[in-house]
């Protein structure tokens, strides 16, 4: 039998003011339905996905996986029954994409609590620091009775600390029909996931409360709650990545993406901010103010400070990239140099070649991008200009202030400036005739 877990993601999310769909919001750099279809993904046999129709974005987020569209948004359970079908014989839970923060750990507690056999649903449960817009767990420790929203309750009711988080698992028949059963006689005629607690208890079965930590279930309807979740997602990415042997001199201002990877022996220094796909080897130094995405970073490389590595772009071992470098879909071999001001984007740069200050390559002509080719060895004087599509040999000399258009061979020497001359006494003349204009 398969396990499936059901992720509904079909809510607008009024409050978040967006044209985006809340699940496409971004947590440490990635969509909020990303985390949760990754935690599911390593604990579930099969994924199942509800949007809602023109959410095309979403879809494409939980690719490979199936997706489900609700067409007519009449609730939660609704949601969810539009996946009936692919329940299958095993397991299945139903999880809101705007709780992207349930770790592994706890989606197997719940399978492990249903699988002891008494309890024929688990509901998770938390108990939140301010647990005003909840609603309540009633019943003895362990089960679930009835939940009853904060509005509904007394007084003696809103004084429990346990919460309902909404996520819940039963054997798919059960699921299926007690979702079949859910009636939408309410205030807002629709269709309420939390409903179904009602039909397993009405089928006289027991209902298990799992608790787990209050941060990992917090829900997100709006925008403050977004930053707080990403505080919260922060904290948990810099703390994993001190654990497994980084050195963060300041954790607080250093920002992760949730597929960031750092070696071992790594040290960041502050207000360091990490993009998508980034993975940093082993003894690398990331100085301060600089901006990662998309990149490798080989080991024992030195980056920044003020550096930014665009996507595509691959740091060398024992390579420098210096202050005020732009690197974008460039190969910077190992022990190669760009120290100071420069740009290379679309640029191989061969091993222990020297990039001076000020350097950029041109590599776009208005139409395309072309690409930049420096050999091994080669030494790049300051304030050069290499205009794509152009190859520099190993070995060779670049003058400082060139503007290279033409093909370096092996070991020349390439100057490509205009001649110096001299004039002498004009200095004086000079200074004299713009004294008399000042005048």
């Amino acid at each position: 039998m398969t396990s499936t877990a059901i992720l509904l993601a079909a809510g607008y999310g009024t409050r978040m003011k967006s044209a985006l769909p809340k699940a496409a919001h971004h947590l440490a750099g990635r969509p909020m339905l990303r985390h949760l279809l990754d935690s599911c993904a390593a604990v579930f046999d099969r994924l199942v996905v509800v949007v809602g129709p023109d959410m095309a974005e979403l879809a494409a987020v939980a690719a490979p996986h199936e997706v489900v569209v609700q067409t007519d948004r009449l609730g939660t359970a609704h949601a969810a029954l539009q996946a009936a079908d692919r329940f299958g014989t095993g397991e299945v839970a139903v999880l809101y994409a705007d709780n992207p923060l349930i770790s592994e750990a706890t989606l197997r507690s719940m399978l492990a609590r249903r699988a002891a056999g008494d309890a024929r649903l688990a509901l998770l449960a938390m108990r939140p620091a301010d647990p005003l817009r909840y609603g309540r767990v009633i019943g003895p420790p362990g089960f679930v009775e009835r939940i009853v929203e904060y509005a509904d309750a007394t007084e003696d009711e809103r004084a429990i600390g346990l919460c309902n988080a909404g996520v819940l698992c039963a054997a798919a028949a059960d699921m299926a029909t007690w979702l079949r059963a859910v009636r939408n006689d309410n205030a807002k005629a629709e269709y309420y996931l939390t409903d179904v607690v009602v039909e397993a208890r009405a089928a006289g079965g027991l209902v298990a409360a799992v608790e787990a930590p209050a941060d990992e279930l917090r829900g997100i309807n709006s925008r403050a709650e977004l930053a707080e979740a990403e505080a919260t997602l922060q904290d948990w990415l810099r703390r994993r990545a001190m654990d497994g042997g980084a050195t963060l001199t300041d954790p607080a201002s250093v920002f992760l993406c949730g597929d960031t990877r750092l070696g071992r022996d790594v040290v960041i220094e502050p207000n360091v901010v990490f993009g998508p796909g980034v993975t940093i080897e082993d003894d690398v130094r990331i100085r301060a103010f600089s901006h990662l995405e998309g990149c490798v970073v080989r080991q024992g490389a030195a980056i920044g400070p003020f550096a930014r590595l665009r996507p595509g772009t691959d740091v060398g071992q024992a390579a420098h990239v210096g202050n005020f470098v732009e690197l974008k879909a460039t190969r910077l071999g190992d022990g190669a140099k760009a120290s100071h001001l420069s740009y290379l984007g679309d640029a191989e740069i061969g091993a222990g070649t020297n990039i001076g200050a000020g350097t950029i390559t041109c590599n776009y002509d208005g139409f395309v991008k072309h690409r930049t080719s420096v050999g091994a060895g080669a030494f790049v004087g300051s304030h050069s200009t290499l205009v794509a599509p152009v190859q520099v040999g190993d070995g060779a000399f670049v003058a400082a202030g060139s503007v290279i258009t033409e093909d370096v061979a092996a070991d020349e020497m390439a100057f490509g400036r205009a001649r110096q001359t001299g004039k002498p006494g004009r200095a004086s003349l000079f200074r004299a005739t713009r004294q008399r204009g000042k005048t």
